[in-house]
This record gives C-alpha cells, sequence and structure tokens, in this order.
C-alpha cells in the first residue's frame, strides 16, 4: 500500500527528519528536475519557467531550476507574488508556486499554454482536501514526496494534478495510517479457494429486495457468487416466489413484516449476512432491520435500505453487537447515519463515523474511503464515474459480503472489495454505457488478473 498523509502529518514528519531541510530541498529539487527533463524530452535548447513561492515549495522549484541549467536547461525564476498576468514563453512551467499548506484564494499567471509540472501539489489545491482555492493550474504531472496528499486523491484535485509521480526523498513515513490500495495488497488479501472447499463455507445470505424490487437482490447475489460465495440464499420481504432470481441462488419466501428471525434461523451455516438493499423502508422493515443488527452471529454489512432503517441510532444499535460491521454509505446515506453530510475531508468523515459506530465504514465516491474504527484509512482509486449509475452500490455489497464468507477481515474485504469493484468498471467495463450488471461480468476476469482462484 501506499502511504498518505495529510499536510499536518507530513509536517511532523519534516521536522523529525534527521537531515537539514537544505538536504530535503535538494532531493526534492533532483526529483523534480529528472521528471522535467522526461516531460522536455530533451535538455538543450529547452526553455523553462518556474514559479516559485517563498516557501520550502518555492525552494524546490528553485533547486530543480539549478539542476536542469547544469543540464543546459535555459531556466528561469519567476517569483510568485510578483508573477506577470502572463509567463514567458516556454516549452514548460514548473509550478512551485504553493505547497500543501496554502490559504487563500489563489489566480496563477497564464502559462502561454506550456504543459505544467506542480511541485507536490498545483498551487491553490487544498492538501487535505482537494479542494480548489480560486483558479490552480492543471498539471500534467505532479512529483510529490514521501508520501500521497488527500489533496491529489479527492477530486477537483484528483483531476488538477495530473499523472502522480511518488519521489522517495528519504523521510520515514512508517506511521502513516492512511494508505492507498494496490493491486498487490489485493491479491494478498484475496483467499484462494481450499482443496477440501464445500459451498457452506463461505455461504452468504442476503436480507436484500421486496415486492417490486427485486433487482437490488438479483444483483447482489450474483456479485456474491462470482467473487466466490459457496452458497448464496436470498431473503426478500413480501416475495413468495422470485423468478428471475438467478438459477444458483437460494430463494426465501418471506412475509413482508416480522421476518427477521425466520433471517436468523438462515444463519447459522452462513459466514456473512448483507442485509438491506431493496429492502424497502416501511415500519415493519425498519424493525427487522434494528433487530438483526444488534443478533446476526455472523459478520453484517449494511447497505442502501438498511443504512436507511439505522439512521442516527446506527451507533446504538451496533454498539450491542458481538461480530464485526461494515457499513457502505453513499453521502446521502452518510448524512443520515451522522446527521451531516461528509464534508471536503472524507477521511475524517468516514473515520470520525467508523469511531461513532464501532463499524468498519466504506465511503463511496470518486475515491472510496474505507476506515477502520481504530483510526486505520484506506483508499480506492481504482473507480471512475462510471460507477455513478444504478445498482451498482448493490454489486459491491455482494463481492464484500461474498469476501468476509470466505474468512477475510472486514477491513481487508471491505478495501478489496471497493478496489475490486472499481477495477471491473476501468479495466473490463465499457467506456460508456455501463451498467451494474458488466461488473459482475468483469468479476471473473479483475480476479484472474489478481492470481485469485
Amino acid at each position: 500500500m501506499v502511504p498518505v498523509l495529510t499536510p499536518d502529518e507530513m509536517a511532523a514528519v519534516d521536522a523529525a527528519a534527521p537531515e537539514p531541510t537544505d538536504v530535503l530541498v535538494e532531493r526534492a529539487g533532483a526529483a523534480v528536475a529528472r521528471t522535467a527533463l522526461r516531460l522536455l524530452g530533451g535538455a538543450y535548447g529547452r526553455r523553462v519557467v518556474v514559479l516559485a513561492g517563498k516557501g520550502n515549495n518555492g525552494a524546490d522549484g528553485r533547486a530543480a531550476a539549478a539542476r536542469l541549467r547544469r543540464r543546459g536547461v535555459r531556466a528561469q525564476v519567476v517569483d510568485a507574488a510578483g508573477a506577470p498576468a502572463a509567463l514567458p514563453a516556454s516549452d514548460l512551467v514548473i509550478d512551485a508556486a504553493y505547497g500543501t499548506g496554502f490559504r487563500g484564494e489563489y489566480t496563477p499567471p497564464d502559462p502561454g499554454g506550456a504543459p505544467v509540472l506542480a511541485v507536490d501539489i498545483p498551487s491553490g489545491v487544498d492538501g487535505a482536501t482537494g479542494s480548489a482555492h480560486g483558479h490552480p493550474l492543471p498539471a500534467e504531472v505532479t512529483v510529490t514526496f514521501a508520501a500521497l496528499k488527500p489533496g491529489l486523491l479527492f477530486p477537483p484535485g484528483r483531476d488538477l494534478a495530473g499523472d502522480v509521480v511518488l519521489a522517495d526523498i528519504g523521510l520515514d513515513v512508517s506511521r502513516a495510517t492512511a494508505y492507498v490500495v494496490e493491486p498487490d495488497d489485493v491479491a494478498a488479501w484475496v483467499p484462494d479457494r481450499p482443496s477440501d472447499a464445500h459451498k457452506w463455507r463461505s455461504a452468504v445470505v442476503l436480507a436484500a429486495g421486496s415486492a417490486g424490487m427485486t433487482g437490488a437482490a438479483h444483483l447482489a447475489a450474483r456479485a456474491a457468487l462470482r467473487a466466490g460465495a459457496g452458497m448464496v440464499r436470498v431473503a426478500s420481504p413480501g416475495v413468495n416466489h422470485d423468478s428471475a432470481l438467478p438459477t444458483e441462488a437460494v430463494g426465501l419466501a418471506l412475509p413482508a413484516a416480522g421476518w427477521d428471525d425466520a433471517v436468523l434461523d438462515q444463519l447459522d451455516r452462513a459466514g456473512a449476512l448483507v442485509l438491506g438493499p431493496g429492502l424497502g423502508r416501511s415500519a415493519p422493515t425498519v424493525t427487522a432491520v434494528h433487530h438483526l443488527a444488534q443478533a446476526a452471529p455472523v459478520p453484517l454489512l449494511v447497505d442502501g435500505d438498511g443504512l436507511w432503517a439505522l439512521g442516527e441510532d446506527a451507533a446504538e444499535l451496533l454498539g450491542k453487537r458481538a461480530h464485526p460491521t461494515v457499513l457502505t454509505p453513499h453521502d446521502g446515506e452518510f448524512s443520515r447515519l451522522a446527521g451531516h453530510p461528509p464534508g471536503a475531508d472524507r477521511i475524517g468523515a468516514a473515520r470520525d463515523l467508523a469511531a461513532a459506530t464501532g463499524a468498519v465504514v466504506l465511503l463511496k465516491g470518486p475515491t472510496t474511503v474505507v476506515a477502520h474504527p481504530d483510526g486505520r484509512a484506506r483508499l480506492s482509486v481504482a473507480g471512475d464515474a462510471r460507477l455513478a449509475t444504478a445498482g451498482t452500490g448493490d454489486v459491491l455489497s455482494g463481492v464484500v459480503g461474498a469476501l468476509m464468507a470466505q474468512g477475510l477481515d472486514p477491513f481487508d474485504a471491505a478495501a478489496a472489495g471497493a478496489w475490486l469493484h472499481g477495477t471491473a468498471a476501468t479495466e473490463h467495463g465499457p467506456p460508456r454505457g455501463l451498467v451494474a450488471s458488466d461488473l459482475v461480468d468483469a468479476l471473473p476476469a479483475v480476479l484472474e488478473d489478481l492470481g485469485a482462484g
């Protein structure tokens, strides 16, 4: 996993470094210069303008300019505080005006069509949240140091940063508590099917779907099966027979009210319960969800209408559980659980809700945050805007439920599930017109690419 540090955490790492600041600046400048030369495609005759501020960010830019000059580049440094409205003509602009600690509104000079290389973060982007203050210059590449910053991972900062190069300048980031998930991490977490496997060893029960809303249950069931569940049982209140249920899943007829005990009876051989997709919001359903959230004797994932039913009672209800829980809210569901929207600091928001509820919280978004109650966080940047379509969250619920049923720690299962879900869209989904079923169909290929089986 790749470490992620907030600006405050990065400042503490800098302060604790045994090397003096000028040594770190030279290392950072060297990393910027190497990337600049790659972008320029050569050195002699090339023109570079370095927009440099007065802090360490500007010092990094000046160090890069000095190195570029030694390589034959015509590098000109322009003071950010007194920069003209338009920069001199160049082949590359190095944005070293302001770093992750910038406050205020930034209006940059016109780069004149030259590509931009940002130092640490595009100037004007909040390093903690990715919010843009003013009009930051979009970078083709950003060179950042020691660890990724949240502002590089959440939009609009994520989009403004372009390709991100992480440069090691010798700082100790071992105390980071947030990380970006990579394919090798997921490959290590997702278990191989043991040689003595049988269908009940990784069984999932879905309390999902209801009269007129069975599609969510179908998607979650198919996803769970494709993600390794050996058996999937679907309990849909008020549905006596669901002819469209996936062939491999077993449907359980339930009454429209008072169905929670019947679901509990199905959990004696199950490895996980997925509660909520398409359940509806009737008063009997809310009562049943409250009971199951407290009493289910297996790892529990709550999504969709299950989250709506928990509402602001989530912390009290889940505090009574003896088994782990995963909550998978989008922003609207988060607001119902927490009493307020997540805001710009999405890592902090997910951590706070996890601490309050004692559950692993998977906060969906362009960058998905998975937070543990102990403060650890994992980020998945695998997905993109194609996931913003109906039913994709139901697929995610099925995937994470199946991984928990196979014995994964819920924190690992949520992080792995988010990555698999996003990668199914970006690596195997159509560029336009993606629907949730496409994700299910792509899961075997994603798992095959990982070497999981």
